[in-house]
């Protein structure tokens, strides 16, 4: 049986691997292995490692890496720490090759060890690009040191060739968030509205926004931009995920519980959501405001508008449902009119989202299943 290990550090990276896990999990010839780490270990971040428990998998290894610190030092020593921790966990578990999504300083440490390993990455959603936060740069360093590439669009498949690597082991495969979307049962308003212990109104907004990381002490001033903006809203219910573990996330979390404090007739916020919760209400919101990327992968499958605020995700595909903005209060005001307009309403209607309609699951099921695991990574560079 062949031994995929699947590493998960997120609560949003999760949801977009649980399909697959599933698969792999119940699939006679493979051999599910999961590790958690990061933020699904923490209690600042609501140990979200009991939602892959309570959904039925059993988690191999648990990796501490968190430092108790969002400063650019404790991001580095956490890295540090990942690298430690998944040494230890590749040498005794002897996967046959690892399962990495995204670009975040977890799935870094996780590819660094795996490389030193010998072993085999097959990385999921690699020829992005988000010029606004160092997740670019890890991104495409963990495109070189990976063996199979699952892709969301043509243009990041291109990307990633563009690196240098083997278009035959390049495969489009679509969003993943797109794939969970099409696969899950969402939840209804009422059963959802119970969960949540919030009720949507007239106007429903969902804010996530995450720490700028490649601008120094500007999180706080771009977020608090947005919050001078949403209190001039009116009849308008507001939703706040919390940010990730990136560099300055406590000033942001900060400003969420006492903005919540204040204005708490018609605003809540969740650590965490979940990803049902959390795309569930996906079908409810008029937008997705801040600067996540679920706005431009999720939320147009649903026909909403997503408000995207500065440059973090500058580079990413778009659909014609993303409005972007300055992250200033002057234009996000102007977005949010622009949102409300009867023509972008209208035009929401005929939106597709560029991530494609699905099945990403089956078609990286079928070359996990099916081609050959290499018996070394030793990759020649390929030249356009």
């Amino acid at each position: 049986m062949r031994k995929i290990c699947v590493i998960t550090g997120t609560r949003a990276e999760y949801g977009l691997l649980y399909n697959l896990m599933k698969a792999i999990k119940d699939n006679a010839n493979l051999e599910l292995q999961v590790v958690a780490t990061g933020m699904h270990l923490s209690p600042d971040f609501g140990l979200t490692y009991k939602e892959i428990i309570k959904d039925g998998f059993t988690i191999n290894k648990k990796i501490e890496m968190l430092v108790s610190a969002d400063t650019p030092s404790a991001i580095s020593k956490s890295t540090g720490l990942g690298i430690i921790g998944f040494a230890d966990a590749f040498a005794e578990l002897k996967p046959d090759i690892a399962i990495l999504l995204g670009d975040r300083y977890e799935t870094l440490a996780v590819a660094c060890a795996a490389i030193f390993e010998r072993l085999p990455i097959g990385h999921i959603s690699g020829g992005e690009t988000t010029t606004g936060a160092f997740d670019e740069a890890i991104r495409h360093s963990i495109t070189k040191m990976s063996w199979w590439h699952f892709v969301g669009a043509n243009e990041y498949k291109n990307r990633v060739i563009q690196l240098g690597e083997d278009p035959k082991r390049v495969h489009l495969v679509g969003g993943m968030g797109v794939d969970y979307i099409k696969k899950t049962n969402l939840l209804k308003e009422h059963d959802l509205q119970k969960l949540l212990g919030f009720n949507f109104g007239k106007k429903n907004i969902l804010v996530t926004f995450h720490p700028v990381t490649l601008e120094n002490n500007k999180s706080e001033k771009q977020f608090l931009e947005l919050l001078n903006s949403l209190k001039t809203l009116k009849n308008t219910q507001i939703i706040f995920t919390c940010p990730n573990s990136d560099t300055g996330n406590r000033v942001i979390n900060q400003l969420i519980e006492k903005y919540v404090s204040k204005y708490s007739n018609n605003s809540i916020s969740f650590t965490s959501m979940g990803q049902l919760n959390y795309v569930s209400t996906l079908q409810y919101v008029d937008a997705v405001i801040g600067n996540s990327s679920s706005g431009l992968t999720e939320a147009p499958t649903f026909n909403i508008g997503t408000i995207n605020i500065g440059d973090r995700q500058n580079g990413r595909l778009k659909a014609d449902s993303v409005i972007d903005c300055l992250p200033n209060k002057e234009s996000i005001n102007n977005a949010i009119k622009k949102l409300y307009s009867k023509s972008f309403q209208k035009k929401l209607t005929f939106v597709k989202n560029p991530y494609g309609d699905g099945d990403a699951t089956e078609k990286i099921m079928k070359i996990l299943t099916k081609e050959p695991i290499p018996n070394d990574i030793k990759k020649v560079f390929y030249d356009l």
